[in-house]
């Protein structure tokens, strides 16, 4: 389809160069519904975007929004900081019963604020207090939020650069196969730990994301991860993972980190665990680690009483009977056949893809960047891609350090009929701009 960008508007009047993602879709959008979005002059997109991960069940999912509806029109609580209400009850029980306790997690709840970055904070904060050390080791290429704590254990130097300050008590290490399997795992981060003249103060805790997805779609081993547990239970520093993006079943199960058959000591949630796309963030912590005084961390928009009306829904919905797991895989099955497709089809542009679940990552090898393993990546491909993918109607962007991989994320409640034209619609911008 054709494509006319909108005329200079009060968004390029008024609004920041902040502004990003609407750089790379020149369209005005106007609703939108499951899959799709539509701008306002009429033009259709298949949405492999998905709000970032946090649109997991689609946009506008009929179910989440009479939920919400039913409960705005009754007058039901809208913003009640901390205090007791009845969609927070609600909430709580539904997350105990269809979440927590069928993976025996003994997790207490904290509402830190409506954002990812404010669960990451409030973790950071509460495993510092708990172990009275500073220092955070996060692993290359992560991502965990644009405040200054979470920009701390952020690996991204564009990102970091914008802090304006140093960014201190944080410590990175190699990622999975960061170093292409040359070097046996936490060898140089166990080496440090045991010299008293490595410079590494004790750690409080380790920081880490099983599937890196601004960093490039790095999908760390089972092994790796339950390697890295083990690590910190024997070093006394506390794991957190951060399941931001990929938690909520983005990988198959609820939480990424279940195929590892590991127990995190804190976990933090958003994005998805709202449902509806409304802003919430949960930290999740063993009980032995609450020790805050009351009021000891707090905001105003910690307690969004509407998402929690859409989160127990979309639990409810969707996380009663162990469906939307087989689901889920099902269609990572159908993605990743298409993806190796491409790859065979584009040999001599180094085609490559990994993922879990429904987040993918198509790269080339090529001379304009570099991978997480070291590798020559080509990130002009990647965004030439998803510049044609958006003329031919599909929303994907790009991801990893220098935007060399195309990201693939679309909502969970997909279609194998809407995959699959997706997925040929992405082929065909590949096709075409090789």
């Amino acid at each position: 389809m054709t494509i006319t960008p909108p005329a200079l508007s009060v968004f390029e009047a008024l609004e920041s160069e902040v502004r990003s993602y609407c750089r790379g879709w020149p369209a005005v959008f106007d609703r939108a519904q499951g899959s799709y979005m539509y701008d306002e002059d009429g033009h259709t997109y298949l949405d492999f975007f998905a709000g970032a991960g946090a649109l997991n069940y689609g946009h506008n999912n009929p179910v989440l929004k009479r939920a919400l509806l039913d409960y705005i029109e009754r007058d039901g609580v809208t913003h009640g900081l901390d205090m007791g209400t009845t969609a927070k009850r609600a909430f709580l029980e539904t997350f105990q019963n269809t979440v927590l306790r069928p993976r025996d997690l003994p997790y207490k709840v904290m509402f830190p604020g409506p954002t990812g970055t404010n669960a990451v904070e409030a973790a950071l904060k509460l495993a510092r207090k708990v172990k009275g050390r500073e220092a955070i080791v996060s692993f290359t290429n992560a991502f965990h939020g644009m405040s200054l704590g979470a920009l701390a254990v952020t690996g991204n130097a564009f990102k970091r650069a914008g802090a304006g300050i140093p960014l201190v008590h944080g410590t990175p290490m190699p990622f999975d196969n960061y170093l292409d399997g040359r070097v046996p795992d936490f060898l140089w981060f166990e080496r440090l730990l045991e010299d008293q003249g490595s410079g590494l103060n004790q750690p409080a805790a380790v920081i880490v994301e099983t599937v890196q997805g601004e960093g490039g779609i790095n999908v760390a081993r089972t092994e790796w991860l339950r390697g890295l547990a083990d690590l910190c239970k024997r070093r006394d520093m506390l794991l957190i993972v951060d399941d931001i993006q990929m938690g909520c079943g983005r990988t198959g199960p609820f939480f990424s980190f279940e195929e590892a058959g590991i127990t995190p000591d804190i976990v933090t949630l958003s994005k998805s665990i709202g449902g509806y796309g409304l802003p919430m963030s949960l930290a999740l912590f063993r009980p032995e680690l609450d020790i805050w005084e009351p009021g000891e961390h707090n905001g105003t928009f910690r307690g969004n009483n509407p998402a929690f009306v859409t989160a127990a829904a979309a639990l409810d919905t969707y996380w009663a009977d162990g469906q939307m797991e087989k689901q889920t895989l099902a269609r990572g099955e159908q993605v990743e056949q298409a993806l190796r497709e491409i790859c065979e089809e584009h040999v001599r542009l180094g085609a490559e893809y990994r993922g879990r679940g429904l987040v993918w990552g198509l790269t080339f090898r090529g001379s304009g960047g570099r991978s997480p393993e070291g590798h020559s990546t080509d990130h002009t491909r990647a965004s030439a891609v998803c510049a044609r993918a958006f003329e031919l109607g599909l929303l994907v962007e790009t991801s990893g350090p220098q935007s060399e991989v195309v990201k693939l994320l679309p909502p969970l409640t997909v279609s194998p009929e809407e995959l699959d034209e997706g997925l040929r619609t992405l082929a065909r911008a590949v096709r075409e701009t090789a």
